[in-house]
């Protein structure tokens, strides 16, 4: 689980990224509006941490340019003051969950970890991670704004690995969900490795920035490199 706090009191941000860490999280930490928006729409994370008082850019101002970019990262909402129209405004923006001021880190995590879990909706037809995007009402996907010519297996392919950002897909599971093989049926070739050697050939070749990566005898997974 990778999670981004927007947080400029410093003390309660480390507090949450020590408990989240403790519960086997990665945690990246911005003191502000601008740097954690910067970062919620150039990297990908299973859940976002967001303080609503910020500086340079409030955390509700955050939301909207975040949901306006069609990102679908999911947004615990945290706010000191804890008045009934200011929730319901995050809600209405796009925030998934909200917890006031003071909390208890034990339930912080315990939302987070819900949110998580969630991962992108399934009936998202926008998606996307960094520069790349799947439009999946045209069929297309594009990276820096150009058009990748992929083939119907390659985009189902890449599509999977969107949705389960962050999150390493076995080979087997692969199978199963890309290719359809019954549960358990192995066809005896390599067919997952060399598909995504050509999907990398188009998404990832051409740029600097690479998203597809390999774990070691586990599978591959879709994210920037932390």
């Amino acid at each position: 689980m990778r999670v981004l706090i927007v947080e400029d009191h410093i003390k309660i941000a480390r507090a949450i990224e020590k408990s989240l860490v403790r519960g086997g999280a990665e945690v990246v930490i911005s003191g502000d509006g601008e740097s954690g928006l910067q970062l919620a729409l150039e990297e990908a994370f299973d859940a976002l941490v967001l303080d609503i008082m910020l500086p340079k850019r409030d955390g509700l101002e955050l939301l909207h340019e975040l949901r306006a970019q069609h990102r679908t990262t999911p947004v615990l909402l945290l706010s000191a003051r804890g008045e009934v129209g200011e929730r319901i405004r995050g809600l209405d923006l796009g925030a998934d969950d909200y917890l006031p001021k003071p909390f208890v880190l034990a339930e912080l995590v315990a939302r987070v970890r819900a949110l998580a879990r969630r991962g992108v909706p399934l009936d998202a037809t926008l998606l996307q991670v960094a520069d790349l995007s799947l439009d999946l009402l045209r069929r297309e996907a594009r990276r820096g704004g150009l058009r990748l010519e992929l083939t119907s297996r390659e985009l189902r392919l890449l599509e999977y690995l969107v949705r389960a950002q962050g999150r390493t897909c076995t080979r087997d599971e692969l199978h199963e969900r890309v290719w359809d093989y019954r549960p358990g049926y192995d066809p005896g070739s390599n067919v997952v490795q060399v598909a995504i050697k050509r999907l990398r050939e188009k998404v990832d070749a051409p740029y600097s920035t690479k998203l597809i990566r390999t774990v070691f005898a586990e599978g591959y997974l879709l994210r920037l490199e932390p």
